[in-house]
């Protein structure tokens, strides 16, 4: 992501200053060791480090920045620029990110909901997630960290994510649901089986009137999911410490409330506790869903039933259909979170979209903020001109109504203009960016453009500093040069503004000598090819 630093016409980092989350890797299975493989610059506790590195559980608590790879064993390849700390935990590590919430929020999407056909759907899965994630922030707190990577939390699959899911992302980027003031406890399940769940039928102190069970056709539009386990005895005792279940009580739903547990263990249980016992002991496909009939047969418990997932809030086969249906978004948060507002902010705000031949703008104050579409357009082509690319998607421009409001749904300080998150720009309000509305788009329009053609390879400096020379090509600069790493340290996580300034001054001067001695055809082209060997050295 992007961002203006109008006051000074310099342009900040795309990790800086944004609202994020901290998330423990490997949450299930911790690894005993991690390879970390540098793709860029990368640093351990501040130390450059050029070749593979081994971090076993014996080693101390390390941090790793920059750009790089996270490889263990039987696991997918994970690739970081955020930084990540890895600590001991017993003989196994403790492996924690630091993730953009918006980048969370597309990770938890690859992992909870990647087979929705709609997009609509899709969008209104983002919210929830963003609005969970912001509202159980820290569940992990005693811990030392915020949320999980398992379904305790949101199944979190950073490796998963696509350009599918990042546009659902962008879509909705910052929205969240609120109910008096605070954002809502957007639960949400697999399956329903036609009705949903009263939250305090599962969990008594949650009452709020938006998590209230209801009738669901559009989760039964392709039949009831049936499901049929047998536990045997010794599986019970495994899982729940009894040898014997008998069903003591329903919701108003029909769901199984309470159990009774005999036989060794002896209790009184509630559905939920039960259902999560035997899915941590013997898979999670076994009792799926809290909505079933249990006969005994021989020494075996052959549980009958329908549905996944425990009912409460939105139901996913249900939202999945609505979208198919031609509900949008909003249709199908309101079905499922009734009495819930929809913003980016505690009072909440209402969108206007208005089309231009190259651009969207979305605004609240379309009779104010109109004015903008024929600089952007015209804008929009000149990027096109300079780079000799063309956008490969329509940018979308979100004027904010205030400063205030910009900076509480972006999380950036007032002195960033506009921030850009792949082909979405913020922006301050027209009036108080003035004269300088216009070079900011230019900036914002150029960066998008030059990050859909960049190879993922590529230095931190050399994008940014590409889209520096070819909006603001004077070749002015004071402060010292440093070295192209130095920079690359700087832009991803700068320890003061001033630091970040320069920085950014540093990245344009070196391309703006790079492209005075090869050419500016060459240096462009290393957009896509990656920089040559030995092409930064000074």
């Amino acid at each position: 992501m992007n961002k203006a630093l109008w006051l000074l016409f310099i342009f900040c980092s795309p990790l800086y200053a944004q609202r994020s989350v901290q998330v423990r890797l490997f949450s299930n299975q911790p690894p005993a060791s991690v390879r970390i493989v540098p793709r860029g610059n990368t640093a351990i506790d501040g130390v450059s480090i050029k070749a593979a590195t081994e971090i076993s559980a014996a080693r101390k608590p390390v941090r790793v920045t920059g750009v790089f790879t996270v490889e263990v064993s039987g696991s997918a390849q994970i690739r970081l620029e955020q930084p990540l700390t890895i600590g001991a935990d017993g003989n196994r590590l403790r492996l924690l990110v630091t993730q953009p919430l918006e980048e969370y929020v597309a990770a938890v999407l690859a992992g909870e909901a990647s087979t929705f056909k709609s997009a609509e759907s899709l969008k209104a899965m983002a919210v929830a997630i963003r609005t969970y994630a912001v509202r159980f922030e820290g569940r992990h707190a005693a811990e030392g960290f915020d949320l999980c990577d398992t379904t305790h939390c949101q199944d979190f699959r950073m490796t998963a994510i696509t350009d599918r899911l990042r546009s659902a992302v962008e879509s909705t980027e910052g929205e969240i649901l609120w109910f008096n003031g605070r954002p809502a406890a957007t639960y949400y399940h697999q399956d329903c089986g036609g009705h949903t769940e009263d939250a305090a039928s599962v969990w008594p102190g949650l009452r709020d009137a938006y998590l209230r069970g209801q009738p669901d056709t559009f989760c039964l539009a392709k039949g009831r999911s049936d499901w049929t386990t047998e536990l045997t005895a010794e599986e019970l005792n495994k899982a729940t410490g009894a040898a014997t279940v008998e069903i003591v009580s329903r919701t108003q739903s029909g769901r199984v409330h309470q159990l009774r547990l005999t036989g060794g263990r002896n209790a009184v249980v509630n559905a939920e506790e039960f259902r999560l016992a035997i899915g941590r002991a013997l898979g999670w496909n076994r009792v799926r869903s809290d909505q079933y009939q249990i006969r005994k047969t021989g020494d075996k418990y052959v549980f009958q039933g329908h549905g996944a997932g425990h009912g409460v809030g939105l139901c996913q086969a249900g939202a999945a259909q609505m979208g198919i249906a031609g509900r949008n978004y909003r249709d199908i948060l309101a079905f499922y979170y009734p009495g819930t507002k929809l913003g980016i902010n505690a009072q909440g705000l209402t969108w206007t979209r208005a089309g231009g031949e190259r651009v969207e703008l979305q605004t609240t104050r379309p009779e104010l903020d109109r004015r903008i579409i024929p600089a952007a357009d015209r804008l929009a082509r000149q990027v096109e001109d300079e780079l000799g690319r063309r956008l490969r998607s329509r940018p979308v421009i979100r004027v904010f109504p205030s400063v205030a409001t910009y900076r509480d749904s972006t999380a950036e300080p007032g002195w960033i203009a506009a921030s850009t998150r792949g082909s979405t720009i913020r922006l301050q309000p027209l009036e108080a960016l003035g004269a300088n509305a216009e070079k900011t788009l230019h900036h914002e329009l150029m960066h998008i453009l030059v990050e859909q053609q960049a190879s993922p390879n590529l230095p931190r400096w050399f994008r940014e500093g590409m889209v520096l020379a070819l909006t603001e090509p004077a070749a002015a600069m004071t402060g010292p040069m440093r070295s192209p790493d130095a920079i690359d340290r700087s832009l991803i996580r700068p320890a003061t503004r001033e630091e970040l300034v320069q920085a950014y001054a540093n990245a344009k001067m070196l391309v703006l000598q790079l492209i005075s001695k090869h050419g500016k055809t060459a240096v462009m082209s290393w957009l896509e090819a990656g920089l040559p060997p030995g092409a930064a050295q000074r």
